[in-house]
């Protein structure tokens, strides 16, 4: 059965196809400036030329369109009718309580996803903009929503629960919900494989290292804590979110500087992380790696703290699991820079770990970077969201 999978956002919109019986890669593409002058998509068949197309996308429902035209194409598509895509997967940011697994998608779920958005404004709304664009042209394809958050909900309640008044989280669901699940999940699993051990019997940390950052602990199969909260402002220093600070600094800014919490809260969201401790020099950690070898001041510091931060969060976690037995890096960062995994192993010496220079040198491979004689393995397996999701959609509609 051949998956289609979207992952749409408020102007653009990802998506690939593929064979999950195989779990080969069939073609993918983007979609970008939805809405906007300029709109252009992006399509590449699997081992063909990649061909960008500037044309007018004045909705998602015209994406779609796109897509499916793109799909079909005389010359360059991959499949010759609808029929021959058997389901669409949707990747939905955010399930709050209502989604543990994933769900086929149905007028009740949607309003449940609906009842999301608050939670996730920028994300959510853009989510059901997709769905109801494959729903308009393909309305006898069923479609699954998998959720970022739903790997997350087996975190138990000292893990999710905030230091308020227990109220907030009984009327308005305050709590820590995570995200990157579906990453989170594809990594952990693929560890159990590349360890050649039961998926139950381990305690894996996974760091997605990216320009958003999140780190997991999964013990026995289940997650038991992540560090992204309500909202994926929480946690790890990323690339323009600042990660965790005291609350108390909101207020503190908007009087000095008048600004009200909103304009504060897209600074924490949009002008901060490695962006805003570099000066405004740059977001890409790429940039911010050459500097360091250059010895630039403000990238020796800022790359300090992003690898302090996320060794503190393995620390963390090795305690909550008591013990670990890998700990895996994934995501552009994670799975390219052995740099920046020198960096945050170089803290991991109680854990008797020691790389592998030449296997750390690798990017972008499926590798276990420590020595024989290490006493806690350390993995990069590149993650496969796209994958994830179409696995979850072929296991509820085959």
């Amino acid at each position: 059965m051949n998956i289609l999978v979207i992952n749409c956002g408020s102007s653009s919109l990802k998506f690939q196809l593929i064979d999950a019986g195989t779990e080969k890669l069939i073609a993918k593409g983007l979609c970008e400036r939805i809405g906007i002058d300029g709109s252009q998509i992006t399509y590449a068949p699997a081992g063909g030329e990649k061909q960008v197309t500037i044309t007018p996308m004045k909705d998602h429902t015209d994406a779609i369109r796109l897509v499916l035209n793109s799909l079909m194409d005389e010359k360059t598509g991959v499949v010759k009718k609808l029929d021959e895509i058997g389901a669409v997967g949707h990747r939905i940011v955010h399930g709050g309580e209502n989604f543990a697994s994933s769900t086929v998608i149905t007028d009740e779920v949607i309003k449940a996803i609906e009842e999301c958005n608050d939670l996730a404004p920028l994300h959510n709304p853009a989510n059901l903009i997709g769905i109801a664009a494959c729903r308009e042209l393909m309305p006898e394809t069923p479609m699954v929503a998998v959720f970022d958050t739903a790997f997350h909900q087996t975190m138990p309640e000292e893990a999710y629960l905030y230091g308020i008044p227990y109220e907030y989280y009984e009327k308005y669901k305050v709590r820590r919900y995570g995200f990157h699940g579906t990453s989170h999940s594809y990594v952990s699993h693929q560890a159990a494989k590349l360890l050649g051990k039961g998926y139950e019997d381990l305690k894996l940390i996974v760091c997605h290292l990216g320009n958003g950052a999140s780190v997991s602990a999964v013990k026995k199969g289940k997650c038991v804590d992540t560090s992204m909260g309500l909202t994926p402002l929480e946690g790890l220093i990323m690339g323009t979110r600042s990660g965790d600070i005291d609350p108390a600094i909101v207020e503190f800014l908007c009087n000095k500087e008048q600004k009200s919490v909103g304009e504060i809260l897209s600074e924490l969201n949009k002008k901060s992380g490695v962006l805003g401790l570099s000066g405004g020099f740059s977001s890409d950690f790429r940039d911010l790696e050459d500097e360091f070898q250059k010895g630039s001041e403000f990238a020796v510091r800022t790359m300090n703290a992003f690898a302090y931060r996320v060794a503190k969060y393995i620390g963390a976690y090795t305690a909550a699991m008591n013990g670990v037995d890998a700990i895996c890096f994934t995501a552009g960062l994670g799975e390219n820079s052995g740099f920046i995994r020198e960096k945050i192993c170089a803290y991991l010496g109680y854990l008797g770990i020691t790389l592998d220079a030449e296997a750390n040198s690798k990017r972008g491979v499926e590798i276990d970077i420590t020595t024989p004689d290490s006493r806690t393995r350390v993995l990069v397996i590149p993650t496969n969201e796209e994958l994830s999701i179409a696995r979850e959609t072929y296991a509820l509609v085959k």
